[in-house]
């Protein structure tokens, strides 16, 4: 086979899409049902854990190998995902985010601009930022009013599932 990986799925994603995603030089990402599947795992301490997938931290990875920055906005606080974020590179973790807008505004606004960048989310809390990055991407399930504005894309697995890896791999195969 003399095609490159992915050239399937790059070939079934619009172009204005592709475009797009060759321009970003953050991913800024949702932490419940976005990189986890949503649940949350309460021992009867009341400590939490999530479970994160493998394949999306691989592809974050590969994102930071070729210069673009990852980041976290979470409108909940967990040490796990500080811990995870640490161990994948990212330099800005923002958890308990209220108005993820300006957050993102007071962190990420000096140094990068809107349209280079993706926010990836799937909550009421998520349509403000995503609908003023270059690139906003949901998951199929995401809550309903997410997808009542408009998208750019929708990743073909679900949060938690390998969404943040179909992310990555869009960004990442866009660039080459």
């Amino acid at each position: 086979m003399t095609e490159k990986p992915y050239s399937f799925i790059m070939n079934n994603i619009h172009a204005d899409i592709i475009a797009k995603a060759r321009k970003i030089e953050l991913v800024v990402f949702d932490v419940d049902g976005i990189l986890t599947d949503g649940g949350i795992y309460m021992s009867k301490e009341g400590y939490e854990s999530k479970r994160f997938f493998a394949q999306d931290g691989h592809g974050i990875v590969l994102l930071k190998s070729i210069g673009i920055e990852i980041g976290i906005i979470s409108g909940r606080s967990s040490e796990c995902v500080n811990v995870r974020g640490k161990e994948l590179g990212m330099k800005k973790i923002l958890q308990n985010s209220r108005d993820k807008l300006r957050d993102f505004e007071k962190v990420f606004l000096p140094e990068f601009d809107y349209q280079k960048t993706c926010f990836v989310g799937d909550d009421i809390v998520d349509r403000a930022l995503l609908s003023k990055v270059g690139l906003s991407i949901t998951v199929p399930n995401a809550n309903y009013k997410v997808c009542e504005q408009p998208i750019d894309w929708i990743t073909p697995r679900a949060g938690g599932a390998g969404a943040a890896r179909d992310v990555c791999d869009l960004i990442y195969h866009s660039k080459l």
